[in-house]
């Protein structure tokens, strides 16, 4: 409400300047003839010259005045469409970013970025026309039925007959319009979603040559959006025949009617043309209505999709009541914690109960889709648990402001995601405030320095998206950077070790010791040689922990602890 208050100043001025716009153009059309009367009969002045120089001047007067109205009324309603545009993005930004993944899942990336492109463009033209012709229009529309009544009043019948047809027309554009605008923004979705899911897997269609599927697939995407498109073109473009036929008819009936009119001496010929001006600027304004109901469909579809971002019920929200622990440690514990993803079938995890101590490392194994992932995710509370509790130096996650607690968490996750910039950067996202020691320190722990002075800019080369510039061991090395420069009480490792080399990856896991040794270490790995030294290691299968304890003791305990060190060892290696 308060960033709506700044626009009610250029408002105001807009529709002033479109008010005065259309006295001046009144006065002018009403008073210059009598104005032109009263310069001859009083010798103002003398000869056609004079004459033509003094009544032009004040036309051009008047036609400047009515330039300036004209141009500031366009001028601000631009200004105050692109700014409410602006503040409206900034909002639905703001909105998405407290989304949880339930919630990203549900609406998707590509249609967050239809909406907050395309859909927010669908309201800024509507409220360009709104300013300028919503105003304008119906006083024009007074104005000329006025003129005309006083004119000649029983020919002024001729508009009940055209202006309920007119009006039903308009009705039935926009009724049949609004399903339309609906369905080509769901197009223009699938057709966003299919574009960017072609461009951020081009390796991956390249590799099994299947260019011409894609090809296939966004010609099929792209021609159901045209297909729509020509259905919503078509309707528009009926309004402007359909419009002029009306006014066409309209001139006939006037032109007929006022004929007879004349013929018995109620009217002059003089007076039947300035009626037909004036009802010229009847349809006028009402052709100009019609097009703001073609508009106004469409930008309430839009304004729907706008409204669903941002009326959505968050489902992970901070507590009414947060509250901080007394001693900020970084211990984690589960407790019989199981949790489902929305509408699975079956849990994603099942009565999980551990504790992760601050000091140690707890490593998690097992099986693709065994929950592994799965259970990093819910430290930093990015879904709730359906039973049980997650608590972090004794306090449930739930009761823990969500900036609190994250901000206690260095998080990797499995995909290295990079952003276009300079590598200090992106090592910076992890701490705003890092200065270059201690972005260098993390560099150091991560071991990234090596590659990252062999660059030509060192700390200052810059990054394509997503990072498509280095390799992936590389980029898992900057994200880990990214988590160290952030002195956590608890680091998340989410599979982050699997694009290294054996050498790599025993320095880095040696740096990181020494590096988090105060802190509570979680990592999911799938080698053993990277979890054997972990002081617990937990194992996941089927959602459900099979094993808990050290290297050693799960040899002797734990079958599927056994299989996977089989298949990754030889006998020899295992003794």
């Amino acid at each position: 409400m308060v960033k709506l208050v700044k626009y009610l100043r250029p408002f105001i001025i807009s529709v002033a300047a479109v008010i005065i716009l259309i006295l001046l153009q009144s006065l002018a059309e009403l008073y210059l003839p009598t104005l032109m009367a009263d310069i001859v009969n009083f010798g103002i002045v003398n000869g056609d010259t004079s004459y033509i120089l003094c009544i032009g001047g004040f036309m051009l007067l008047i036609t400047a005045g009515s330039a300036f109205c004209a141009i500031s009324a366009n001028f601000l309603s631009s200004k105050i469409a692109a700014g409410f545009s602006k503040d409206l993005r900034e909002r639905v930004f703001s909105r998405v970013l407290d989304y949880s993944l339930q919630e990203f899942n549900k609406i998707g990336t590509s249609s967050l970025i239809t909406r907050t492109s395309n859909d927010i463009t669908q309201i800024q033209l509507l409220l360009i026309f709104l300013l300028r012709l919503m105003i304008s229009a119906p006083m024009m529309c007074i104005g000329g039925i006025f003129m005309a009544i006083s004119k000649d009043a029983v020919l002024s019948l001729v508009f009940l007959a055209v202006l309920p047809v007119l009006s039903g027309a308009i009705y039935l554009i926009a009724y049949k319009g609004m399903p339309l605008f609906k369905v080509q923004q769901v197009k223009l979705d699938n057709l966003n979603r299919v574009f960017r899911e072609s461009l951020t897997g081009i390796r991956v269609i390249r590799a099994f040559n299947r260019t011409g599927y894609e090809k296939r697939r966004f010609n099929t995407a792209n021609l159901d959006l045209t297909n729509i498109s020509v259905k919503v073109s078509i309707l528009m473009a009926v309004t402007m025949p359909m419009t002029m036929l009306v006014m066409n008819f309209t001139t006939i009936a006037i032109v007929w009617f006022g004929g007879i009119r004349i013929s018995h001496g109620y009217m002059q010929v003089g007076d039947m043309m300035a009626f037909i001006q004036y009802a010229m600027y009847i349809m006028f304004s009402l052709v100009m209505v019609s097009y703001m109901f073609i508009i106004i469909p469409r930008a309430e579809a839009s304004a729907q999709r706008i409204n669903e971002i941002l009326e959505m019920v968050l489902e992970i929200t901070d507590a009414a009541t947060v509250r901080k622990a007394e001693h900020d440690r970084g211990l984690i514990e589960f407790r019989n914690v199981t949790f489902r993803y929305p509408g699975a079938e079956y849990p994603a995890l099942r009565k999980i109960s551990f504790t992760a101590r601050p000091g140690e490392v707890t490593a998690i194994i097992g099986g693709t889709g065994s929950g592994k992932s799965t259970l990093l995710n819910l430290i930093p509370r990015f879904y709730d648990i359906e039973n049980g509790s997650v608590l972090i130096d004794g306090l449930d996650v739930r009761k823990i402001a969500m900036e609190d607690l994250r901000a206690k968490i260095g998080l990797v996750p499995q995909k290295a995601l990079l952003f276009s910039g300079s590598i200090a950067d992106n090592i910076r996202m992890g701490k705003e405030d890092a200065s270059e020691e201690e972005i260098r320190q993390a560099a150091d722990v991560a071991q990234a320095t090596e590659f990252i002075l062999e660059m030509k800019d060192g700390f200052a080369s810059l990054l394509a998206q997503s990072g498509t510039n280095i390799s992936g061991g590389q980029k898992q090395r900057l994200a880990i950077a990214r988590a160290l420069v952030r002195k956590a009480k608890i680091y998340l490792f989410d599979d982050t070790f699997s694009a290294l080399d054996y050498k790599t990856d025993a320095r880095l896991r040696s740096a990181l010791r020494q590096e988090t040794a105060q802190a509570t270490v979680i990592f999911v790995a799938q080698r053993i040689s990277t979890i054997r030294d972990a002081d617990q290691i937990i194992v996941l299968d089927d959602g459900e922990i099979v094993g808990l304890g050290r290297h050693k003791e799960l040899l002797q305990t734990c079958r599927i602890y056994r299989e996977i060190v089989s298949s990754q060892f030889s006998e020899e290696e295992r003794a």
